[in-house]
């Protein structure tokens, strides 16, 4: 009976974290899928080619209200970034061009894998992410990133919490209360992906 009652508890015990990092994984989905990235890739890590990039950054956040006004949900800012994907390229190319670069830029809207980074006083945690990716030449340099929506790094930026519940603004803003549970899911995606293959 003793054996019985301690695998009750133990089964109990399993079922009680297993739902936690679920709902946590959840949460994890619901934040990836709500979000569009911007980032910018400088050519190379030559301080001239990320001294580029930067001034790209600052000419494509001025103009930014002007690219995106009017966007209030996330298709909304998704489809004007397609939209306006030649006039961000011109943007960028002319701001190169006034500083004697000519590398080529590309942009796309496209969804890549991130890890866990720092803007300010959010961490954005790791997984796939939709970005407005802008490659400058061969893209092969540092990148600058920020979050274009919800809008925490454009000029209009916004609190987190506008945006977010308070478990998700938590997450953002103290992650380091929850690295136990972000290990617990990447520990399950990687047993999943062993198991697929």
């Amino acid at each position: 009976m003793k054996k019985f009652e301690l695998a009750a508890i133990l089964g109990l015990i399993l079922a009680i974290c297993w739902g936690n990092v679920a709902h946590f994984e959840q949460k994890l989905n619901d934040l990836q899928n709500g979000v569009l990235r911007l980032h910018i890739l400088a050519n190379s890590d030559s301080d001239r080619d990320q001294q580029l990039k930067l001034l790209v950054r600052d000419e494509l956040l001025k103009q930014s209200e002007t690219l995106f006004s009017g966007c209030t949900t996330l298709d909304e800012m998704k489809e004007r970034a397609v939209q306006q994907k030649e006039t961000i390229r011109l943007i960028a190319q002319n701001v190169l061009e006034q500083n004697g670069c000519h590398d080529r830029v590309t942009v796309q809207l496209t969804e890549m894998e991130f890890d866990t980074r720092e803007y300010e006083e959010i961490t954005m945690p790791a997984g796939a992410y939709e970005a407005l990716r802008i490659l400058i030449g061969e893209g092969e340099g540092h990148n600058w990133w920020c979050v274009m929506y919800p809008p925490l790094c454009l000029p209009v930026a916004s609190d987190p919490s506008e945006w977010f519940d308070g478990e998700t603004v938590e997450i953002l803003t103290q992650p380091e209360e929850y690295e136990i549970k972000f290990k617990c899911v990447e520990l399950w995606h990687e047993l999943q992906e062993k198991l697929g293959n």
